[in-house]
């Protein structure tokens, strides 16, 4: 809970880092504490629980229920992000408590409480061409033949202008895929026509594809070689508005947009908080360059380096070979042979109850291939990270130097909250200066070394006493 409270403001040498303050919060209301999900609702924006909205639904949830408004805003865009959730006691929950903040004068409540009133929006007819492959959906793929005349009959009923057209979500779906499908075969204004009230309508896709187009960039960001001329500005509006409905890829195009030197709003600041937005969302490219840039500024701050290890674990994850290439360089593997690794089996329950830190600090020297000086040096409640352990014993030890390495399972994972477990209430005073801890360790060492020679004598000489039997 304490580590969720610094990681959502900063603080206490630690970064502002919403996504490992959800991590550690998560955690805390799964223990029961209430404050826990009180500050998910109020202090995690939802573009940071997409990827996690299954687990997240019911802490949002009680906290819209305790009149916190932004977790019902949070909760209502989560229901609506697709696929959407058709669950109805939370899509009551949520009407109930956007209801109280509509009243209350807030405008984006009554905006989410329009679109989550009728129902969560139903799912589109999935298209299918004679080339694709048939989508996994529940429902049978019509052909475009099948498709194209429903999509050109709303064409027909719709008004000039596309944002007077009050259609519902299969409809806008059912234009933006028609549209996609046109494009690839020339289907010119009709295609042009369908994008643009599908995206009026609020279909996220179709809102992507028009900014995309408006700005003459594809999703990578990069120059389409013919068209007209590109009108930015109109494509920063339909960007945002499939970036708030959860596109990533909108946001990453929208950082590419604010760095172009013939964009009128040229935003530096601007591009990196949509980059950040991308990433968090899952964007495999924004999350490769947002790891890149912190590691680049590694020396401006020292926490940037756990930030850069932070975003190329997720951008590695999905597959990216150039961050897992950067991983390996930034926090190599440890080594599984080293020192500690052969002092594992002398461990033995009489050292755990009478020297619980030393033998916690051998097993965590084995586990992350920590150096003698780092294992009995390192703060290990301060190294912790989340998903890295920050080695740095530079203020005790003039040869040490600053090093990350990667918790990369769950059996590590485990493993260190057990041994910070031992390290919670102690006072580092208690352990001593490097000296006397090294003297400690040494002192077991050999009385270990001398146990394992009497043994080794005493089983000598009972072989010697049976062979001269």
């Amino acid at each position: 809970m304490k580590l969720g409270k610094l990681y959502i403001s900063g603080g206490a040498g630690l970064p502002c880092s919403p996504p490992t303050a959800l991590h550690w919060l998560s955690r805390a209301a799964a223990a029961g504490i209430e404050e826990a999900w009180l500050l998910i609702g109020r202090d995690i924006p939802w573009h940071y629980a997409t990827h996690h909205r299954a687990t997240l639904l019911d802490w949002y949830a009680r906290a819209s229920d305790a009149g916190v408004v932004p977790a019902a805003l949070t909760l209502a865009r989560l229901l609506l992000q697709e696929p959407a959730i058709r669950q109805p006691g939370l899509c009551r929950r949520a009407r109930r408590a956007l209801d109280a903040a509509a009243r209350a004068g807030c405008a984006e409540a009554g905006t989410l409480l329009a679109r989550l009133r009728p129902a969560v929006p139903e799912p589109a007819l999935p298209i299918q061409t004679s080339h694709q492959a048939p989508r996994p959906l529940a429902e049978p793929p019509i052909s475009l033949d099948a498709a194209l005349p429903q999509a050109r009959a709303l064409l027909a009923q719709a008004s000039a202008d596309p944002a007077a057209w009050a259609g519902s979500a299969a409809q806008a779906r059912l234009l933006a895929r028609c549209a996609e499908l046109l494009a690839g075969e020339e289907g010119g204004d009709e295609a042009q026509r369908m994008r643009e009230l599908a995206a009026a309508a609020g279909d996220r896709h179709a809102q992507l594809a028009l900014g995309l187009q408006l700005a003459r960039i594809d999703a990578d960001g990069m120059r389409l070689p013919h068209g007209c001329p590109a009108s930015f500005k109109r494509a920063v509006r339909w960007l945002t508005l499939a970036g708030e409905q959860g596109m990533a890829e909108a946001w990453f195009a929208l950082s590419r947009i604010y760095v172009k030197a013939e964009f009128s709003q040229r935003s530096v600041s601007e591009a990196q908080a949509c980059l950040e937005r991308a990433a968090a969302l899952g964007h495999a490219g924004a999350q490769l360059e947002c790891g890149a840039q912190a590691w680049r500024m590694r020396r401006s701050c020292d926490r940037n380096d756990v930030k850069a290890v932070y975003w190329l674990q997720k951008a590695a994850a999905q597959g990216c070979e150039q961050a897992a290439a950067m991983l390996a360089r930034i926090a190599p593997a440890p080594d599984r042979n080293n020192w500690a690794v052969s002092l594992l089996p002398l461990l033995t329950r009489e050292l755990a109850s009478n020297q619980p830190l030393l033998a916690a600090r051998i097993e965590l020297a084995a586990l992350f291939g920590l150096t003698r000086a780092e294992a009995l040096l390192l703060d290990v409640r301060a190294a912790d990270e989340g998903h890295c352990l920050a080695v740095d014993v530079r203020a005790s030890y003039g040869r040490g130097r600053r090093r990350l390495v990667m918790v990369e399972t769950a059996r590590h994972r485990q493993a260190l909250d057990r041994i910070a477990r031992h390290f919670e209430y102690v006072d580092a005073n208690l352990e001593g200066n490097y000296r006397q801890r090294l003297y400690r360790f040494k002192t077991w060492l050999e009385s270990v070394e001398s146990a394992v020679e009497r043994a080794l004598e005493g089983s000598a000489s009972g072989g010697r006493a049976r062979l001269a039997a």
